[in-house]
């Protein structure tokens, strides 16, 4: 009777029609249960989102729904096979298919409920510790790999592979791997660099070379930015940290230069008033810090000042706002008092100069001199 069967399937054909029957049902009403009940849990779920309050059960909720069809399947085989007399190979095997469908289960759900943490500790970040973001995405991927490598290598040890031998291999082939990928390898550690070592966050205003813009994301091998001009550039992460990197983010007050020119015809007595006017104009700027304004040359075609203050912020828009304050109260006093700007001239200086002829009467001809310009 069981000559065309394997033996281990001979103690499965032993069973009635009614028990197969009844087994059927079991699959049927089990795995019908269990996709009615993650339907549930992820219309809760998503209910849950909808609320900016994050609750105790959003995490355990999200992990939950990602639980996979083909486990809510092996799950039903191995109850509706319960009535039936399996036999002890038939057994194990049904255990075997148990175990690995429950390893990799777990898996998902463990790497499901480290993003679902990682995601609501990025969310907090945004606000109170911008650092922590670029840490996050690496975090989230080296737990992701070590969570599926132990699965893949307890799947292994119950196929009867001999782990011991597969981990000494695996170290002799990663040496090849890694010179083989060295270029990439870089670019993980020097992620792992920027996390531990938080030169930038996302966030800061970056200046590299030719480049400039925003952090957007850090990732595995690359940085983007977003630049002033809106489109995205990306940057390799060993080619990051092996630049001169200008961190305009971690800029808490910002030095200002600027020159004064005046015409070289203003009285000596205006003249000297002029480093106490500007002085007196930047200190009336509120989140300003005066340093000093000197005569400081005597130009071509001008008298040169130059002024250093600071703005006790960051922000490029507030400082533009205040030098603009300050070029317009200048302009303002200086018409006021009658103090020119100095602007490109050339001026001509004419005069009559007496010239003896040979005959010895005296004339006259008219010369020019070009003077300064």
């Amino acid at each position: 009777m069981f000559n065309n069967v394997p033996k281990w399937a001979e103690p499965l054909l032993s069973n009635s029609p009614l028990d197969a029957l009844i087994a059927a049902g079991i699959v049927t009403a089990t795995l019908l249960a269990l996709i009615l009940l993650r339907r549930l849990v992820r219309r809760h779920f998503e209910r849950m989102l909808q609320t900016e309050e994050t609750e105790l059960l959003e995490v355990p909720l999200e992990v939950l729904s990602r639980t996979k069809l083909a486990f809510f399947i092996v799950l039903a085989l191995v109850l509706g096979v319960q009535p039936l007399t399996l036999g002890d190979k038939g057994e194990r095997i049904v255990l075997t298919l148990m175990t690995l469908a429950l390893f990799w289960q777990c898996a998902v759900w463990a790497t499901a409920t480290v993003s679902a943490l990682i995601d609501r500790r990025r969310r907090q970040a945004m606000v109170n510790d911008r650092a922590a973001v670029g840490s996050l995405g690496i975090i989230s991927f080296l737990a992701s790999v070590v969570i599926w490598s132990v699965v893949v290598l307890l799947t292994l040890d119950n196929f009867g592979v001999d782990i011991t031998a597969l981990v000494a291999g695996m170290g002799i082939g990663g040496i090849a791997v890694a010179l083989a990928l060295q270029n990439v390898l870089g670019d993980l550690f020097a992620s792992l660099s920027i996390t531990l070592d938080q030169p930038f966050v996302v966030g800061d205003f970056l200046i590299i070379g030719e480049f400039m813009g925003s952090v957007e994301h850090i990732g595995i091998k690359s940085t983007r930015l977003r630049s002033i001009s809106g489109e995205q550039i990306i940057i390799s992460n060993g080619d990051l940290l092996g630049s001169r990197i200008r961190n305009n983010g971690r800029m808490t007050q910002r030095r200002v230069v600027f020159a004064t020119t005046i015409a070289y015809e203003t009285p000596i007595e205006l003249i000297e008033q002029v480093p106490g006017l500007i002085r007196a104009i930047v200190e009336q700027q509120p989140n300003t810090r005066f340093d000093r304004s000197h005569f400081r040359t005597h130009a071509a075609a001008s008298l040169d000042f130059e002024t250093v203050y600071f703005v006790l912020s960051s922000d490029f828009n507030e400082y533009v706002d205040i030098q603009q304050a300050i070029n317009f109260s200048l302009h303002r006093k200086f018409s006021e008092l009658g103090i020119e700007f100095a602007y490109p001239t050339q001026k001509l200086f004419l005069s009559r100069l007496g010239v003896r002829d040979e005959s010895g009467h005296g004339g006259e001809h008219s010369g020019a001199q070009s003077a300064r310009s």
